[in-house]
């Protein structure tokens, strides 16, 4: 379950991720927001950390599901996408200034039945096929000016199978919604 978040809270967090990632450099390790070890914001979602520079995609890690205290799973999700996205080289102290910190977090997934369910914009999907997977955020197709068909074929090839993929009859697709905010 996706926690309610205030304006403030929401800042919170956001500073948290960004001081995590600051005391990877040898700086301090921030304060947990939310007292009492973080229990404040409680458990029970998932959780990506997603982080640009000028604009461009820097790393996105994520935990699909809760594994503790949502504060937990963000500061291993800030350290996962600065210096752990395979995609990219690990972060280096002079891109600090230049980075924008987005988080999702996630409510739990479901399974359906039909791609038909699929909401572009409100929905993330997550294919699993032929033993792959992949996932993509709620926020990625809008930004990427993606029909249903498109997210899902770009989701199929994420994954390293053909564009079609997720029609096959073994596929299997689910979908969630998230709660995305990040730094101006």
């Amino acid at each position: 379950m996706i926690p309610p978040l205030d304006a403030g809270q929401k800042r919170e967090l956001l500073a948290y991720a960004r001081g995590v990632i600051t005391a990877a450099f040898g700086g301090a390790e921030p304060p947990i927001p939310g007292g009492a070890g973080g229990r404040a914001y409680g458990e029970g979602c998932g959780a990506f950390v997603s982080l640009h520079e000028h604009g461009a995609l820097r790393g996105c890690i994520g935990r699909m599901e809760a594994s503790g205290a949502l504060t937990e799973t963000l500061a291993d999700m800030a350290r996962a996408a600065a210096f752990e996205d395979p995609r990219f080289s690990p972060l280096r102290r002079e891109e600090l200034g230049e980075l924008k910190i987005e988080i999702t977090l996630l409510a739990p997934m479901r399974r359906i039945a039909s791609a038909e369910e699929i909401v572009v914009g409100k929905h993330g999907v997550h294919l699993r096929e032929a033993g792959r997977s992949a996932v993509f955020l709620p926020q990625v197709a809008p930004e990427q000016g993606w029909d249903r068909e498109t997210l899902l074929n770009h989701l199929a090839m994420k994954a390293g199978l053909d564009p079609g993929a997720w029609r096959r009859p073994g596929a299997e697709l689910r979908v969630f919604e998230g709660l995305v905010f990040g730094e101006d």
